[in-house]
């Protein structure tokens, strides 16, 4: 029998917000809550030694492949991926034989999504968890299959992730309205972020001048930040996320310069 309460203080150690499970529930409030000490689970281990260990998914997000007989095999979808080099990250198989590849969480794009693939799920939301190992169900112990640690997750897997996690569209049709008024650049704007950056080949300029038009408004560098990651989205050809993020930073750093600042380097 592993010494459960051990493992738990060890996850506690390497900054994981523990979660005593019995099966997949969960034995304490944890939702919106700080995480356990290593005192607090010292305690309740003690108490209750066969409790299984889950991690809330507040730092990291998981690609959870499920593997039922009676059900979808999530490694069909994952293999008709094509890309093995995006799941080069820290992995366990859990107690049905399913497998889970662990992630760290980009700010704010990744989002819970269940049924992202054929038996595949994406568990992300702040207050979600994952049961680890050495962690057992129904007689089946969890395992972690390597040592690697967590990776970002390939740009083209968040987008691919962010594109699956749009809700599908209403067919009901648009009610006609005839505009009239004077167009200003703020509508162009308003409208670039849902038309896009334009065709290659002016897709890095268009980006910057969306940005410094922003930048000029007063908006918040953050929304900005996401308002330019929209309009990539909404691009038929899209820049990566490191490229937009590369972009706004330059834009931010040259406004700094024209109005005197200094730049400082985070």
């Amino acid at each position: 029998m592993q010494n459960l309460k051990n493992y738990a203080k060890q996850y506690a150690k390497r900054g994981f917000s523990v979660i005593p499970t019995i099966g997949k529930k969960p034995l304490i409030k944890f939702a919106d809550q700080p995480a356990l000490t290593p005192r607090q689970i010292d305690k309740f281990w003690t108490r209750n030694p066969y409790a299984n260990i889950a991690l809330k998914t507040d730092q990291f997000f998981v690609v959870d492949v499920d593997r039922h007989s009676d059900g979808e095999d999530g490694t069909v979808a994952i293999k008709k991926l094509s890309h093995p080099e995006w799941f080069n990250t820290l992995c366990q198989k859990t107690a049905h034989g399913g497998f889970q590849f662990f992630f760290k969480k980009p700010a704010e794009r990744i989002t819970q999504n269940i049924g992202f693939l054929p038996g595949v799920d994406i568990k992300a939301h702040p207050n979600n968890y994952v049961v680890v190992a050495p962690s057992v169900i129904d007689g089946q112990a969890y395992q972690w299959l390597n040592r690697k640690p967590m990776i970002e997750p390939a740009d083209e897997l968040i987008q691919l992730i962010e594109e699956k996690s749009k809700p599908k569209l209403s067919d009901k049709q648009l009610q006609t309205y005839n505009q009239e008024g004077m167009r200003t650049r703020t509508t162009e704007l308003f409208e670039q972020i849902v038309n896009g950056l334009g065709p290659t080949g002016g897709r890095n300029n268009a980006l910057a001048v969306f940005v410094g038009a922003l930048l000029l408004r007063n908006v918040k560098t953050r929304a900005v930040l996401e308002l330019a990651r929209l309009a990539n989205s909404r691009t038929e050809f899209a820049l990566s996320d490191s490229e937009v993020v590369a972009t706004v930073n330059s834009i931010i750093k040259k406004r700094i310069r024209e109005k005197g600042g200094e730049v400082i380097d985070g």
